[in-house]
């Protein structure tokens, strides 16, 4: 592997669709590249913005913008394969009201848009009449390469850094991955935000001190990806879902502790799967409403069902509750009922990244790298082009953020 790609990010904080996987069509891009005879049509792609005026409507749209020729240390990179993250929306669609989506036109020049809430505007000034593009990873083939990045020519890379939903990226090379011979856009396509942060979270249990931990909306696909790597490496781990099925789901992939908040039996679920694997760490996707504050009672309760005595100050064993997502937008609520010994904070895999350090990044990268179609295989259940991520009908599916459905655009999809 080439020095950039091992440097990538040191310095910064199930069924694939035949469109996704034709390796025949993968392999002839690859034989172009090397020759150097594949030509970007017309020097321009498409590419998804999205739009907040300060009138406080959302716009998204397709531009066709530019592809310039790439510096010596850059790439082109056809983009066959980017997810639609949590993260990803709250670019693209942000805080608009979901039943206020319209669309009006038709092919590259379809336009959708929805209101803002005037409540929501004071926190977007920064973006206000910007428009933005979207999508912070994906995977494609280099197409084209600087003089001193030749060697990833005609390679499948995957790649972090924005700007994704788009039909071409150029970038620097050091920001790109090359992927296993015989990896597909699909596979690669996620291979950063869920993977590093199901990880980062395993880091930082140890960390701080922790010896097992608990997980929120843990039926998605990053809680498969952390149910994976708890059972692997021997960690303890309790999954909160939010109904039977996504506790099957679990299940049938091995999670031993796993409790449902709709249960009329959650607090004693939870207290008692606690008590099992002595988590005193949780990481919340939920962020609203009360979860968090049930988390660190029931760990309380747990931990004082062995105590020897009393104190009218709670148990002194740290309890750490870490939002990390949004998917309920409510303020967040605490209960006091669990001491003086707690704590509540945010974490992002960025600001983990630059924390930990070059070296830890490298380690937690390979292991991805190793374990990209096993461990951190993500699964999709629907693959879209550009003009279909706008569709209404699919901006609404996505943009539910349903726990086991995930969309993959696909720019380049026919």
């Amino acid at each position: 592997m080439r020095r950039g790609a091992r440097n990538f990010l040191s310095e910064r904080p199930g069924a694939t669709p035949p469109e996704i996987d034709d390796v025949q069509q993968v392999a002839g891009i690859a034989r172009a590249a090397d020759r150097g005879e594949f030509k970007v049509a017309d020097k321009t792609g498409l590419q998804l913005r999205s739009l907040i005026t300060k009138s406080g409507e959302l716009e998204i749209s397709l531009k066709r913008i530019a592809i310039p020729e790439p510096a010596a240390d850059e790439v082109v990179v056809r983009v066959e394969g980017t997810p639609i993250n949590p993260s990803d929306l709250g670019l693209l669609t942000g805080p608009a009201d979901p039943a206020s989506f319209k669309s009006t036109g038709s092919g590259d020049d379809v336009v959708v848009t929805a209101k803002v809430p005037e409540a929501a505007l004071a926190g977007l000034a920064a973006r206000l009449d910007e428009s933005m593009p979207v999508g912070n990873e994906g995977a494609g083939v280099v197409v084209k390469a600087g003089s001193s990045a030749a060697e990833l020519n005609g390679k499948m890379v995957a790649m972090i850094g924005g700007a994704m939903y788009a039909q071409y990226r150029v970038l620097k090379a050091s920001d790109c991955l090359p992927l296993p011979d015989g990896t597909t856009a699909a596979e690669g396509a996620s291979c950063f935000v869920n993977p590093l942060t199901s990880l980062g979270m395993t880091e930082t249990m140890r960390r701080e001190g922790h010896k097992a931990l608990v997980h929120t909306a843990a039926a998605s696909n990053l809680g498969q990806m952390l149910n994976k790597i708890c059972l692997k490496d021997g960690i303890g781990l309790v999954n909160i879902v939010r109904n039977a099925e996504q506790a099957k789901l679990l299940r049938d992939i091995g999670a031993k502790h796993v409790v449902d908040s709709t249960a009329a039996t959650f607090t004693a679920d939870l207290t008692q799967a606690l008590v099992e694997t002595g988590a005193t760490i949780a990481f919340d996707a939920i962020g609203g409403g009360k979860l968090a504050g049930q988390i660190l009672n029931a760990m309380e309760a747990a931990i004082n069902k062995t105590a020897t005595s009393y104190s009218r100050y709670g148990s002194n064993v740290h309890k750490q509750v870490y939002i990390y997502g949004g998917l309920d937008t409510r303020p967040t609520e605490l209960s006091r009922g669990f001491g003086m010994a707690w704590g509540i904070g945010g974490w992002l895999l960025f600001p983990f990244l630059m924390k930990v350090g070059p070296e830890t990044g490298a380690r937690l990268r390979q292991r991805v790298v190793a374990e990209l179609k096993t461990t951190f295989a993500s699964h999709y259940t629907k693959v879209v082009s550009l003009h279909e991520a706008l569709q209404l009908d699919n901006l609404a599916a996505y943009n539910k953020r349903a726990t086991g459905e995930k969309f993959l655009i696909n720019p380049n999809k026919g």
